[in-house]
């Protein structure tokens, strides 16, 4: 079985990420687990870490239950801010065949001026699937 890791947080619950994942699950045997990095977003101010973790806990309990709606069993957990650091802490715990991480489109999306997706890829040495959101859905 085939342990796919999902990074995400404004796009949690797009059509593109629940296209990719119910693609992967159709075509072989896969454990899935989300992480959605604690972090404030763009353009609000006076968030407390508070606040960007109970907003990512939310955000996680509405896509697990969007995902078993599919008939995609998935686990899942609130990580660091910084996505890098939040996949960390999983890849350090658990095995990971393949990482998906979705953004917002390029110009909007912080992770992507970040180069987020080859990051991972050159510091985890696994495979990255970048998925593309039109919009934000938490």
């Amino acid at each position: 079985m085939r342990r796919c890791l999902i990074v995400a947080n404004q796009t949690l619950m797009s059509p593109q990420l629940r296209e990719e994942v119910l693609r992967r699950r159709d075509a072989d045997e896969y454990e899935f687990h989300v992480v959605v990095p604690a972090s404030h977003a763009h353009g609000t101010a006076l968030w407390t870490e508070g606040k960007a973790r109970a907003h990512a806990r939310e955000a996680l309990a509405g896509a697990l239950t969007h995902f078993r709606s599919d008939g995609i069993e998935a686990t899942g957990e609130v990580g660091d801010s910084d996505p890098v650091l939040a996949v960390n802490d999983v890849v350090t715990r658990q095995n990971v065949d393949e990482i998906i991480v979705s953004t917002l489109p390029p110009g909007v999306s912080r992770w992507l001026k970040r180069d987020l997706p080859r990051r991972l890829e050159r510091r985890f040495r696994l495979p990255v699937m970048h998925v593309t959101a039109v919009e934000a859905r938490v």
